[in-house]
Formats: C-alpha cells, sequence, structure tokens
C-alpha cells in the first residue's frame, strides 16, 4: 500500500503537469485544488525539489515548476522516493537488497517465486507510466494508459487469480 504522503506526491505532480511548461503555481493554490494539507505539501514539495524533480520561484509569479518533463517521470521513480523500497521481500529489492533471515535457499523459495511475479506485474506498470501519462487519463483512470502500452510478454490483471 502506498503512503499517503506518495499519494499527494503524486496529486502534486500531476497539477503541475497539467499546468503546463515553465508555468509556476503557489503551493497555498495547489493545496487548495488537490485536497491536501498545505503544511504537508510544502513538506513534499521540498522533497520534490531536492530530487531535482520541482523547483521553485519567488517573486510576484513565484511558485514550483516541474523542472523535468513529466513524460520522464515514472510513477515508480516517485514512489521509491517518497517511501523508499516498493518491494514486498527485501530479497527482491533492486534499491535495498537484503537476503531473508529465515531463508536457506533463495532459488527454491515458493513464496519468493510467488511475491516475485506479482512484483514484476507491478514494476512494470509503475516503470512504464508517467505522471504525464496519469495526468492525461484523467478520469478515465491510468488503465487505459498502461492498456495501450502493455508489453505483449505480460498481461497485467486487475483480478487476483485464485491460488
Amino acid at each position: 500500500m502506498i503512503s499517503q504522503k506518495a499519494r499527494y506526491a503524486f496529486k502534486a505532480l500531476i497539477a503541475l503537469s497539467r499546468s503546463g511548461p515553465n508555468v509556476s503555481r503557489q503551493a497555498r493554490d495547489l493545496a487548495t485544488a488537490e485536497q491536501i494539507p498545505q503544511s504537508f505539501l510544502e513538506q513534499i514539495l521540498l522533497e520534490l525539489r531536492r530530487a531535482g524533480l520541482v523547483g521553485s520561484r519567488r517573486g510576484r509569479d513565484g511558485g514550483h515548476v516541474l523542472l523535468k518533463d513529466p513524460a520522464k517521470i515514472t510513477l515508480g521513480q516517485v514512489l521509491r522516493l517518497i517511501d523508499g523500497p516498493v518491494a514486498p521481500l527485501t530479497c527482491l529489492s533492486r534499491t535495498a537488497y537484503r537476503r531473508c533471515d529465515d531463508c536457506a535457499d533463495e532459488a527454491a523459495c515458493g513464496l519468493r517465486g510467488v511475491f516475485a511475479q506479482a512484483y514484476g506485474a507491478t514494476l512494470e506498470v509503475l516503470e512504464r507510466v508517467s505522471i504525464a501519462d496519469a495526468g492525461a487519463a484523467g478520469g478515465g483512470g491510468v488503465s487505459k494508459v498502461v492498456a495501450g502500452k502493455r508489453s505483449p510478454k505480460l498481461a497485467v490483471t486487475s483480478t487476483v487469480p485464485e491460488l
């Protein structure tokens, strides 16, 4: 499950991307429009600024602006930035790998195999869908965007298969 902080980060980035290139938005206006507590949003924007995704401008037309093309910012990149590793098990993490303490053999671990498949499917979507895609999807949801970009190797479904 993603954190509320990550949800707010996504909402802020999507709102900035919809504003257009080089258009500044004040934190107060973003907070009101996206229904995000302003003090929490300012903390999130600071984190996004430190990562080089968002910049800030001073002055009358000041505010926050996207520094990167929203088509090049993936949901996975933002999720890792805000929430940390997205892998369900430490032995699957790309950024925080750690062998499970109770696992004698990773190659023979059935639990790892099942979670590796689920993680792979999730990661494929998170790394393929950008902030621009999410913003363009609007009320139709990202599912239309994902369906159009689906890899022929992997079909991601929205239902949980019976085990």
